[in-house]
């Protein structure tokens, strides 16, 4: 299969406050790990939403799902509000009848980051969401 897509992957390495993230666009993969609390979460995090946007809306009669790993052992109130942005848009996405699989990984013994987890398929009920108590599985 030709790839057609023409949003280059994203590929940054992990800071001591903002997350390793993968976007291969081409697979319809998109990762990120580590910690999320940025001096500014928007700066961060506005260029990684408006390509995912970009992408969905270029991928929007492509019949492929789309796999989200996000795997985030930290995470401060304004990263929570732009994720919720990404995942928001991904829900739209999936409104649209294209399946989303969002994979949620946490430590086993952090209550906080489970119970974040399974809100996240009552927040975004066309998202298929799977917890995972691993966060080195991703």
């Amino acid at each position: 299969m030709t790839d057609t897509t023409l949003t280059p992957s994203i590929a940054l390495a992990a800071t001591h406050s903002t997350p390793e993230v993968h976007f291969d666009f081409a697979a319809c993969r998109l990762m990120m790990k580590g910690e999320a609390y940025p001096e500014n979460a928007a700066a961060f995090f506005r260029p990684l939403l408006e390509a995912v946007e970009a992408w969905l809306q270029e991928s929007a009669t492509a019949p492929q799902s789309v796999e989200i790993h996000v795997a985030l052992s930290y995470f401060n109130s304004s990263s929570t509000k732009l994720l919720f942005e990404l995942f928001d848009c991904l829900n739209r996405f999936a409104q649209a009848g294209k399946p989303c699989h969002l994979h949620w990984y946490y430590d086993a013994e952090d209550d906080i980051s489970e119970e974040f987890g399974q809100e996240l398929s009552l927040d975004f009920p066309a998202l298929n969401v799977t917890p995972i108590a691993d966060l080195s599985a991703c």
